[in-house]
């Protein structure tokens, strides 16, 4: 799954899930009003419904807004735990959200900084 302009994106899981019948216009508004959020910002914003078998994601990609919908047929999406706010996600651990994968395994490694090139 590709989405982002190619570098390091932010991603936002809404932590409380949301009416489904919301599109474009209601999740972006639901971006700024439940979770204090700019939709246009580039970030992308992750969405679950009452079942967890449904996921939503919102993105701006410079020329429109994008809504990737996806109902997984067997089984259900590892979510955290519902309540209010808003949780931030590696790219990485999306990644594995989206495939129906236990996101929580998903430990990005830091490198440490090289103090000179060469």
């Amino acid at each position: 799954m590709m989405l982002g302009q190619g570098g390091p994106v932010k991603v936002y899981v809404a932590m409380r899930p949301v009416d489904f019948r919301k599109g474009i216009d209601g999740l972006a508004l639901a971006v700024q009003e439940m979770l204090g959020l700019d939709p246009f910002s580039g970030a992308i914003f992750v969405f679950r419904a009452k079942r967890a078998d449904r996921i939503k994601l919102l993105v701006w990609d410079q020329t429109g807004m994008v809504l990737v919908h996806k109902r997984l047929e067997g089984g259900k999406f590892v979510w955290p735990q519902v309540r209010d706010g808003v949780m931030r996600m590696s790219s990485a651990q999306l990644a594995a959200l989206f495939e129906g994968l236990d996101w929580r395994l998903v430990r990005p490694e830091r490198a440490r900084r090289p103090q000179a090139a060469g």
